[in-house]
């Protein structure tokens, strides 16, 4: 059985021609390593890519199985599930706002955010994520706003117990690494518990990064050398690495995070 390329875009390629012979009527767009849009919904393969990467001989097996289980059982199954049985499971994540160029913007659940990103939702299930779309809101009869609470909520129940690393220059500035790796390091940048253990060790005002869906750095505002080299070191992360979303810094603050670049209308003054 033919091994599945170790390089995440080729990965995504090879995914993307067995799930075409699979489902011919779908329609499949890569939209950057490990993920694609399928029927107008994004598929995220990050859970994928790491189950072949643990047992890389099976690769093909593990992705049909996926795939079947994908498109034929569990997603199938979450198109009709209630609100109340997937409440639990909806989680934010931040993604810039040219996700509209490959999705139509009316049928996405999400709220503008800063920095030119917005707030989209995921159902988030053992084997798969699944983004929620403006039709389940309608059936579920909740708006954008009660699933930005809702996720909000979710997201910080996974994070009671989050390693925080701590990183001090010879400049003199201060560095929090958060590296949970599970989804949704750049996301913990919407819960407010954030600043209260962060603002202790960095001061009532800092800078939050998040390059990239599974990177969060906080960070003093001075010195400016120290701010320098992050800055440097963020914009390399955002091109380097997979999900993208900003290489701009969110300013933290008591009442809450603000953009560091020109606000338009896909963003907000703060949230």
């Amino acid at each position: 059985m033919a091994k599945m390329p170790p390089e995440p875009e080729a990965f995504a390629e090879r995914v993307a021609i067995m799930l075409r012979q699979i489902q011919p009527d779908y329609t499949v767009e890569l939209t950057g390593p490990r993920e694609m849009i399928v029927n107008g919904r994004r598929l995220d393969l990050d859970n994928l890519f790491r189950l072949v990467k643990h047992d890389p001989s099976r690769g093909q097996e593990i992705i049909e199985h996926y795939l079947d289980q994908l498109f034929s059982g569990e997603a199938a199954s979450i198109n009709t599930m209630g609100f109340d049985m997937l409440r639990h499971r909806v989680m934010p994540r931040i993604q810039p706002a040219t996700i509209f160029e490959h999705l139509n913007r009316e049928q996405v659940a999400h709220v503008p955010f800063v920095n030119g990103t917005v707030i989209v939702f995921v159902i988030d299930m053992p084997q798969m994520t699944v983004s929620v779309t403006a039709e389940q809101m309608i059936r579920w009869r909740v708006c954008a706003e009660d699933l930005d609470e809702l996720a909000r909520e979710n997201l910080q129940q996974l994070s009671r117990e989050i390693e925080l690393q701590v990183v001090t220059s010879k400049e003199g500035g201060k560095a929090i690494i958060v590296a949970e790796q599970d989804g949704y390091d750049a996301a913990r940048l919407l819960l407010g518990s954030m600043y209260s253990k962060l603002a202790p060790r960095l001061g009532q005002n800092f800078y939050v990064a998040t390059p990239a869906r599974d990177m969060f750095v906080a960070m003093s505002i001075t010195p400016e050398p120290f701010l320098q080299r992050l800055t440097n070191r963020i914009q390399e992360d955002y091109r380097r690495l997979p999900y993208p979303i900003t290489p701009e810094f969110f300013l933290v603050t008591r009442d809450g995070v603000a953009g560091t670049v020109e606000v338009d209308d896909t963003q907000s003054e703060a949230a």
